[in-house]
């Protein structure tokens, strides 16, 4: 008689089920890749249909492996709370942590902060994944999100980190061969650098005069030869002169300091997004989550106290 999918083959077929390859999989549970092959054929005789299907090039899962995935991350991630919470009074996080981030803010910002985290609580095993978007709110792939803007899902809790201001920038060369623009309007008149992320509307920029917050913001929409899904490509161009630039003040503020680029239109800002930890109710009472959260919130109030002097 078949006794379906055992507690112990969730968490093989969750790193398979994330792999892009037997191979690749192999490598990460430690195993030959006959080995991967034999036991997930094994499963799926057990259970009598494909779970994944196999080619040369990459894995893709059936419906019913959509389904299991599913299930399987949150049958293990219940436990892992549990067993974080039966051993809670000795304080010590540890297990997995599952990190998302964006590519340019993880990499400067919250990569810094999993480094000290580590140094601190050795036996926590950190996997960090950058992304140009973020993996949507129903996912349970990660543990902790760092996103921008404020997730209207009452099934995740979002502590706020930072406030997150987008200002207009250029270098000083193209404002030098190009002219300054006085009001937003003119902007139509210039070479603008747009980046595509997100669900914002492409070529399209929003502004609001700092000195009038009632009114509605003009939608103003720009025009460029460049453009450009990695905010780091946009900073260099604007870097190298290449025309007026809409980014997040952490990204730039080095290069103002230091006089790179310049404000345009300082009078007027974007619609700000402000820096949010995100992660689902049930980890409310995860060590690892709770006190990493709390590591982030410590460095963005540093990082909020250098703004505020004048430094961030």
């Amino acid at each position: 008689m078949s006794i379906g999918i055992q507690l112990a083959e969730l968490g093989f077929f969750a790193a398979v089920a994330t792999s892009c390859s037997l191979s690749a999989a192999a490598r990460e549970l430690g195993i030959s890749t006959p080995a991967v092959s034999k036991r997930l054929a094994q499963i799926e005789a057990r259970v009598g249909v494909p779970l994944i299907n196999r080619t040369t090039r990459r894995l893709s899962l059936s419906p019913e492996g959509e389904v299991l995935l599913e299930h399987a991350r949150r049958i293990l991630g219940e436990l892992d709370v549990l067993n974080e919470t039966l051993a809670g009074s000795k304080g010590t996080p540890k297990g997995l942590l599952r990190v998302n981030a964006t590519l340019g803010f993880g990499r400067l910002h919250v990569a810094p902060v999993i480094s000290r985290y580590v140094a601190h609580h050795p036996e926590v095993d950190v996997q960090l994944q950058l992304s140009v978007n973020p993996p949507a709110l129903t996912d349970d792939q990660f543990d902790v999100c760092v996103r921008f803007g404020e997730p209207g899902d009452a099934r995740v809790v979002a502590r706020r980190l930072a406030p997150n201001r987008r200002l207009l920038c250029a270098a000083p060369a193209y404002i030098a061969a190009h002219g300054e623009p006085r009001t937003p309007d003119e902007l139509r008149f210039h070479n603008c650098i747009t980046i595509r992320q997100g669900d914002d509307a492409y070529g399209s920029w929003r502004l609001k005069a700092s000195d009038r917050p009632d009114r509605e913001a003009e939608v103003i929409k720009v025009r460029g030869n460049l453009a450009t899904n990695d905010g780091e490509i946009a900073v260099q161009w604007a870097l190298d002169g290449r025309g007026i630039l809409m980014r997040a003040e952490w990204d730039i503020i080095r290069y103002l300091q230091s006089g790179r680029l310049v404000r345009v239109l300082p009078q007027y800002r974007a619609l700000d997004a402000d820096i949010y930890a995100v992660y689902p109710k049930r980890h409310q009472l995860s060590t690892r989550i709770r006190i990493f959260v709390d590591y982030l919130l410590e460095a963005f109030e540093h990082l909020n106290a250098d703004k505020d002097s004048g430094a961030f």
